[in-house]
């Protein structure tokens, strides 16, 4: 990512050196200036451990790519549970994720450039011939275009890069005649009809066959896009351009990045999360460095080095001016809004801003990229990996973990910028924590849950396109490269594209006189690059003494509110009304709800409803009092709710070959052995006789001292509990007998009593679905002996496991989805707190809609039945940190076994989320249009 080198031109025309490009090799002062500053702090790591490491990284590559190739190619991805390929329309559907499946075989191109930089260049030679022989595009599919732009176009355009570099070092690919980059400009084609809109934002879909609009596309009505997707094009449409000269891709990148930059909020220059394509009109208006806008930002800073245009780097500085001023909170990063940005949007913040530290360092702001760094490095020591989305006490808000690099990649960046030995630490964790918790058999499972350490049968492209590429790199030296990286800039995916791109085909390359720039300090611009400043003081200790800080900010963090609220107190100020002290009857509480933009509505049936508007509060703080105040109520309706709660268990497979590496999701029953309490039980299963437990099991030799399997169905699970303890048995696992459920898909099931006294049961009971408990049942086909752990969460594997199967170090492996628009009122009905029965929370944020009156979340009795099972996290408010092992709940399913239609209820909006919700900015939507320029 540094200065230009040479390479070959387009087609079979000669070598040619290109001249330096000031613009590309003065961005790249950022990094290389900085390599040689650090001389002290940690400990320096031995050449001979660093190697050891980078073989092990190597290892991890090969178990993770020679997986899929041997149980998932064709398909785009492996599935690493069940050892199968995920094939679109083959597999339930996972809503958005799967728009990057196109039936192209996905992995195997996202990986073709990992491969050069892992120095497996015949392997690549064959990945590249594998993709010309059996690829195809012209698939009838609707496919993200973001997703295929980063990952396809990006890594049939990175491919290209290499084999053209290897070619002429003339060892290698001497065959190799552009095929790639001839496949990329195909389907750049393919995905131009999405920019048919008036505004040159393209539809965030397509179908591959039949493009846009037509009755076969099944695509075209789409409104809405995340300015991620519509701004995160330039790099892979400008290279393609550069390529083949053929000007027209980068035109229309160009386009919609101009459309984007014009309809920032002039006032605060931020943008917004998701715009309407046609209108321009922001959607959510909510603005931060994750999801949804991440990589528009990358992009102005890649674009300007990439293609050495001005007006790029003028863009990105007024955004980042912008985002240190309002949306940078050291070391949080929260987001607000673009129409008042002063007031946070939400309370929590999702893992994709992770990436935002390695783009500080391209831009040379080391100090905040050390401190978020360092935060999210906390985060990770907590829960081993970096939850989807954790809260402001670091409380995890989304427990999953896909296995994403962005976190290496900005520990790559920082290594890179500083020297600092602490930065090879952290790769260490990080492959360490990879092959602990997420190494199954058949490659690399995402986690399910953090807090359990169960796991998702998924492996993404990106985990090989970029995680392995960043850790590699971390402990190369130079000479371990076959190629000078810092001849090539990584896109968002890791893909490489040459910067001597910068001085070919360049007719687009001039200063973009429509639009104006904010008038800003020069001072804004004194770590731009070219950086004319030392990164450090002079004081080796520099980067230590920015962590150390922040060591234990995880562990000893509390909520900011409840920080204020102490802080407000100590000043004399009065403390705000608390939800335990409210009274309905008193005037001055009342008087206090009204300031706070809270209403109380008499109900005909006698009871007291709840209301809060936060545009009718007296002022912001009293908003923020307000929303504090509907939560603690929420939470105090459906307390005694929550301590009948409980949380997922984890089935554990400890036998050969599996040696604890397979974690399964599993329901609790409410009756039997709470293994929260004791300690976990493990042994050997087997298969009831009969096979639904409802009756006297006939093998009772067979279940003697063992985990009996039992099918959900035709009678009640603590019958089927007694059978089999009376059997012998020592614990219990019931498989859902509706064919194709998972925990993927469906929420937590627990398994309730049958109405009578269950303290006979003494045995640990567990639920898992179909497709969990086959991949038991397909493991007793293949190995008969079965061994698994019950338990409240897994455990770390034993030592004699570890030795076993510890891999050789001789032979050294976006698109999320937006958030939907939150809620802009609140509703509390005040109920008997008597009867936890009749209150129960109905707002989910994953099922709101228009017609959805006013969005709001409310405690109301007449939907318990419809709603039985919730699942949301608390914060206290009373001036104590509680840990997160405490707070994680599950709301209790009622359903009977009979009954196996009964619906398994529906995941509920967290209280943390419910807390952004008034933070949408009310006034944006309805009084601030006006505002827009």
């Amino acid at each position: 990512m540094s200065e230009a080198g040479g390479g070959r031109g387009f087609g079979s025309s000669v070598p040619q050196r290109a001249p330096w490009s000031l613009v590309a090799a003065a961005a790249a002062l950022c990094l290389v200036s900085a390599t040689s500053v650090w001389t002290a702090g940690a400990s320096p790591m031995s050449r001979e451990e660093k190697q050891k490491l980078g073989n092990q990284v190597l290892e991890m590559f090969d178990h993770a790519y020679g997986n899929y190739m041997e149980h998932a190619y064709p398909a785009d991805e492996l599935m690493p549970l069940t050892c199968r390929g995920r094939v679109r329309g083959q597999e339930p559907s996972r809503g958005d994720v799967d728009d990057a499946l196109g039936k192209f075989s996905l992995t195997l191109i996202d990986s073709l450039d990992t491969l050069v930089v892992l120095n497996k260049t015949k392997e690549f030679e064959d990945a590249v011939r594998k993709v010309l022989r059996d690829v195809n595009l012209d698939n009838d599919v609707v496919v993200s275009v973001f997703e295929t732009n980063i990952r396809v176009l990006g890594g049939l355009l990175g491919g290209h890069s290499l084999a053209i570099m290897l070619k002429e070092k003339g060892e290698y690919m001497q065959w190799y005649n552009d095929e790639l980059l001839q496949m990329a400009k195909q389907l750049g084609y393919k995905l131009l009809p999405a920019f048919n809109t008036t505004s040159g934002l393209p539809y965030p879909r397509i179908n591959l066959k039949f493009g846009i609009r037509k009755p076969e596309a099944r695509t075209g009505t789409e409104t809405d896009t995340c300015t991620a997707c519509a701004g995160t094009l330039i790099l892979e449409f400008a290279a393609l351009s550069r390529f083949t000269g053929a000007t027209i891709f980068e035109e229309y990148a160009r386009k919609a990045l101009d459309f984007l930059w014009e309809k920032r909020q002039r006032s605060s220059n931020l943008v917004g999360v998701t715009i309407n394509i046609h209108t321009g009109d922001w959607v959510r208006k909510d603005s931060g460095v994750g999801a949804g806008i991440d990589s528009y930002y990358e992009y102005l800073l890649k674009a300007y080095v990439l293609l050495g245009d001005d007006s790029f780097l003028e863009r990105f500085n007024t955004h980042y001016d912008a985002i240190m001023r309002y949306i940078s909170q050291p070391p949080l990063l929260l987001d607000v809004h673009i129409h008042k940005p002063m007031l946070n949007a939400r309370t929590w913040m999702d893992a994709l801003l992770a990436f935002f530290p390695g783009l500080q360092v391209l831009k040379g702001d080391i100090r905040p990229a050390i401190e978020t760094h360092e935060m999210l490095y906390q985060v990770i020591k907590k829960h081993n990996f970096l939850p989807e989305a954790f809260t402001t006490d670091f409380r995890v808000h989304w427990a999953q973990h896909p296995l994403r690099p962005e976190f290496a990649e900005s520990t790559y960046f920082l290594y890179k910028a500083t020297g600092d030995p602490y930065y090879l630490e952290v790769g260490k964790t990080l492959i360490e924590n990879l092959n602990k918790y997420a190494r199954v058999p058949c490659g690399f499972a995402a986690m399910k849950d953090v807090r359990t350490g169960s796991h998702e049968d998924r492996m993404d492209s990106f985990f090989l396109a970029e995680m392995f590429k960043y850790l590699y790199l971390l402990f190369a030296d130079k000479e371990d490269v076959i190629f000078d990286i810092e001849d090539y800039i990584f896109t968002t995916e890791a893909h490489l594209l040459p910067l001597w791109l910068s001085t070919t085909n360049q007719r687009l390359s001039k200063k973009n006189t429509t639009s104006e720039y904010t008038e800003l300090d020069d001072s804004n611009f004194d770590w731009t690059c070219p950086n004319t400043q030392i990164l450090f003081p002079n004081d080796p200790l520099y980067a230590q003494s920015i962590r150390e800080p922040l060591k234990n900010v995880v562990d000893k963090s509390c909520p900011r509110g409840i920080i204020r609220v102490e802080e407000s107190f100590r000043s004399g100020a009065k403390p705000p009304l608390r939800a335990r002290d409210f009274m309905a009857t008193n005037p001055e509480h009342l008087e206090i709800l009204k300031k706070m933009g809270v209403s109380l509505i008499h109900l005909k049936d006698g009871r007291v409803q709840l209301v809060q508007h936060a545009i009718q509060a007296a002022s912001s703080i009293d908003a923020e009092d307000g929303l504090r105040f509907m939560q603690e109520m929420i939470e105090l309706s459906s307390q005694q709710q929550k301590e009948q709660q409980l949380p997922p268990r984890a089935v554990q497979i400890v036998s050969h070959p599996f040696f604890g590496r397979v974690v399964l999701t599993a329901g609790p029953a409410q009756f039997g052995l709470d293994l929260s309490k004791h300690k976990e039980t493990r042994g050997f299963v087997a298969s009831s006789k009969p096979y639904n437990g409802c009756s006297e099991l006939t093998n009772p030799e067979s279940v003697m001292g063992k985990i009996a399997l039992i099918q959900r169905g035709q009678c009640m699970f603590a019958e089927k509990a007694r059978n089999i303890q009376n059997a012998g048995a020592i614990g219990g696992i019931v498989i859902d007998d509706n064919e194709g459920s998972s925990s993927d898909t469906a929420p937590l099931f627990q398994m309730a009593g049958d109405g009578k006294d269950t303290d006979d049961i003494t045995i640990p009971m567990l639920f898992l679905f179909s497709k969990e408990g086959s991949i038991i049942l397909d493991a007793i086909r293949e190995y008969e002996e079965v061994e698994v752990l019950l338990s409240d969460k897994a455990k770390d594997r034993e030592p004699e496991m570890e030795n076993e199967e510890q891999p050789s170090s001789e032979n050294d492996s976006q698109n999320q989805s937006a958030e939907q628009i939150a809620s802009s009122s609140q509703e509390v009905d005040l109920v008997d707190q008597e009867s936890p029965e009749e209150s129960s929370l109905n707002s989910h944020p994953e099922s709101l809609s228009p017609a959805d009156t006013d969005n709001a979340a409310s405690i109301s009795p007449s939907e318990q039945n419809s709603n039985p099972t919730e699942n949301h996290e608390t914060t206290s408010l009373d001036g104590e940190c509680t840990d997160l092992d405490n707070q994680l709940q599950e709301q209790s399913e009622t359903e009977e076994d009979s009954n196996p239609n009964v619906s398994w209820g529906k995941k509920v909006q967290p209280i943390d989320s419910i807390l952004a919700d008034w933070n949408e900015d009310i006034e944006a939507f309805e009084m601030m249009e006006k505002d827009e320029l």
